[in-house]
């Protein structure tokens, strides 16, 4: 295999070029800013995903469709690759078990198995921090804080099994990293920013709004999944671990609603709710979205409560140190990004 000089951070270091990548995911709002990376920098690029994108094939990349909870679909895709970037996963807090537990874990675990049986040494996998969130504020937290004994939602939990698998799979054969970006944002979200959008007229904050938590620009969270594969590639000590990820500037969570509700043009969050009264009203609409099995998602569940109302910021020592990420994209330059793109998609804002 070719090489070529990467620079990251003032170093150089050695990493595979071009390599043959597969990103699982690649027409999703993280898997595509990965994928322009990856092209940008002269990889040859395979996206594994349920459907086609217009935008994967403008870029010339090539497309393979499944189900990722299908292990032959899943090991045709993983053939002839170098490197898998792991994105794919049903986010969310309300749904059955079994629709999380097939695409986040099961998923996962096909993937793990199509690299052991195509020979792809490399696996980076997205996970979250919701893996380790206990329903407590977590304020500078590393990667030593335990896995809690019980989740509130369906997708933690199957993100957690999922990244204990990643975790337990790597040997000589398969080096991995599994990262957690914390809310990811910016222009082209289909997540995060369109569920504030469509809440906006009737959000109130819960609690005191002074919690502060982590978020990360697409485009930072794209280049940690580089450079943890490059890390792989040159360093196979950080193979196993586990890397929080974040703009390393945690801000009150109500002031970054408003910022983001501000670039949509929308006015700012009024009035609040205490965090009793919020987790207490999550749980009579679970039980009557749940007994009455109504469609959608409620519109406040304990989960989401006690989100909005701890703080959530994380120490990124260990992946300023061990890959070279730091975040280039800054949270005010993200937001000056995210509100020209509003004004170009005006439909976007609602």
């Amino acid at each position: 295999m070719n090489t070529s000089i990467q620079v990251r951070n003032g170093q150089q270091g050695i990493s595979p070029s071009p390599q043959q990548v597969l990103v699982t995911g690649g027409g999703g709002f993280l898997g595509f800013a990965i994928v322009r990376k990856l092209i940008q920098r002269g990889d040859h690029v395979r996206s594994f995903s349920r459907s086609r994108y217009d935008k994967l094939h403008t870029l010339g990349v090539t497309q393979v469709t499944g189900d990722i909870a299908d292990p032959e679909a899943v090991s045709a895709a993983c053939q002839g690759m170098d490197l898998v970037i792991h994105t794919a996963a049903k986010p969310g807090v309300w749904g059955d078990y079994e629709t999380f537990h097939q695409t986040n874990t099961v998923g996962t675990i096909n993937i793990i198995n199509a690299c052991r049986r195509w020979g792809v040494d490399r696996l980076v996998h997205t996970s979250s921090p919701s893996v380790v969130f206990n329903g407590s504020s977590m304020e500078g937290a590393n990667e030593s804080v335990p896995y809690p004994d019980h989740y509130l939602t369906h997708y933690p939990k199957t993100k957690a099994m999922a990244e204990q698998a990643v975790r337990r799979a790597a040997d000589d054969g398969l080096k991995t990293v599994c990262l957690r970006p914390h809310l990811i944002w910016g222009p082209e979200d289909n997540h995060l920013t369109p569920r504030i959008i469509a809440r906006a007229k009737r959000l109130r904050r819960v609690g005191d709004g002074k919690n502060r938590v982590d978020t990360i620009y697409v485009d930072n969270a794209a280049d940690a999944h580089l450079l943890a594969a490059d890390a792989l590639a040159q360093n196979p000590a950080v193979s196993g671990r586990v890397y929080f990820i974040s703009q390393n500037d945690p801000i009150p969570l109500w002031d970054m609603v408003d910022h983001i509700l501000h670039a949509a043009g929308l006015d700012p969050v009024r009035g609040s709710v205490s965090p009793g009264t919020a987790r207490a009203m999550g749980a009579v609409l679970e039980w009557i979205y749940g007994v009455f099995g109504l469609k959608g998602e409620p519109p406040m569940t304990r989960f989401v409560a006690e989100e909005l109302a701890t703080a959530h910021w994380f120490d990124i020592t260990a992946a300023q140190k061990d890959l070279g990420y730091e975040p280039k994209v800054s949270t005010k330059e993200g937001l000056k990004r995210l509100a020209a793109w509003f004004r170009m998609h005006p439909q976007a804002d609602g």
